[in-house]
């Protein structure tokens, strides 16, 4: 399997050093970003979140080596210039793509799918592991949702599946990122606007929108929101759902067989805060003793690391989309 990134950003880096580190099998035939070489090298070999790279990084000579991996760099701007010949999915990682012809782009350079790292409305599908990964078929243009959508996706699933959602709501408490100021600067939203590395800022989450996509059964059930707080790693959903049915077994009991039986969700059983969930794999992490049952009104908890996470699934569609 050989894949090509499209940005080298925050999920762009952390899907390398997964890569790199798990994944020998996949083969990186290109890395592509408008930024310099250096910058990049420099961004990898040292990280805010996830630390140093324990390896070798050297830059030059157009192409970006790893250890003993040399993996060639580019700095299109259009995807239509770069050669993806041979390429099995193009991991599109920029953040900038939302339309069809944009990704098409990357099609017509050779690459036989475009997984897109965050929602694209015209993408011919949207698809969640644990939630509707049924629904890929044929499609090439996938788009791979967001972080909040794959933490809460899966968990709203299996709940639906089991016990029936009548009506819910979700707020993600959420790290700040990039899309903020770290200074009061002007951006669409008044308090997106605000320094978001020194307080909390209620806003909004494409989660909302984008379960009714991949949930269509439940569409219009679950509301959400979110607050942005100063921390700047590891996620977090809240979810409050009245079911229809009560398990026969405890919640917890019952939460605990729903992620055995899961291959994005986990659970934890001890005391957690933020910092615990650093570089956990899974979409979502339940924290057992956070859940609350009110007759037919549960509330869940659960931590998500949204990059590292994130970045997991992208690879588990990368392989879904190979290999049909």
């Amino acid at each position: 399997m050989r894949v090509a990134l499209n940005g080298f950003g925050r999920i762009g880096r952390t899907i390398l050093r997964q890569l790199l580190a798990s994944h020998p099998d996949i083969e990186i035939a290109l890395i592509n970003d408008i930024a310099p070489l250096e910058t990049c090298a420099y961004l990898f070999r040292y990280d805010s979140v996830f630390g140093p790279y324990p390896g070798t990084i050297l830059a030059g000579d157009g192409a970006l080596a790893v250890d003993d991996l040399f993996i060639p760099f580019t700095q299109k701007r259009d995807l239509s210039e770069l050669d993806l010949s041979g390429i099995d999915v193009l991991m599109e990682c920029t953040g900038t793509i939302n339309t069809r012809a944009h990704a098409q782009r990357g099609l017509t350079a050779g690459a036989k799918n475009v997984l897109i790292s965050g929602p694209c409305d015209e993408a011919e599908q949207t698809i969640v592991l644990g939630a509707n990964e049924d629904q890929l078929g044929d499609a090439r243009i996938v788009s791979n949702a967001s972080c909040t959508t794959n933490a809460l996706a899966p968990l709203l699933r299996v709940l639906h599946d089991t016990c029936g959602i009548q009506q819910g709501h979700m707020t993600t408490i959420h790290c700040y990122t990039g899309s903020q100021p770290m200074v009061d600067a002007p951006r669409g939203d008044f308090a997106r606007s605000r320094a978001g590395a020194v307080s909390m800022v209620p806003t909004t989450t494409s989660a909302t929108r984008l379960i009714d996509r991949v949930l269509p059964e439940i569409a219009g059930r679950v509301t959400g929101a979110a607050v942005r707080v100063p921390v700047i790693s590891v996620s977090a959903v809240d979810l409050v759902v009245t079911l229809k049915t009560i398990p026969d077994q405890s919640l917890t009991d019952h939460l605990e067989g729903i992620t055995q039986a899961s291959d994005v969700l986990g659970i934890t059983k001890d005391a957690t805060v933020s910092t615990d969930l650093r570089a956990r794999p899974e979409s979502l992490v339940i924290a057992l003793p956070e859940v609350i049952q009110n007759g037919h009104q549960v509330r869940i908890f659960g931590w998500y690391d949204n990059e590292w996470g994130f970045s997991a699934r992208m690879i588990d569609m990368a392989r879904l989309m190979a290999a049909r």
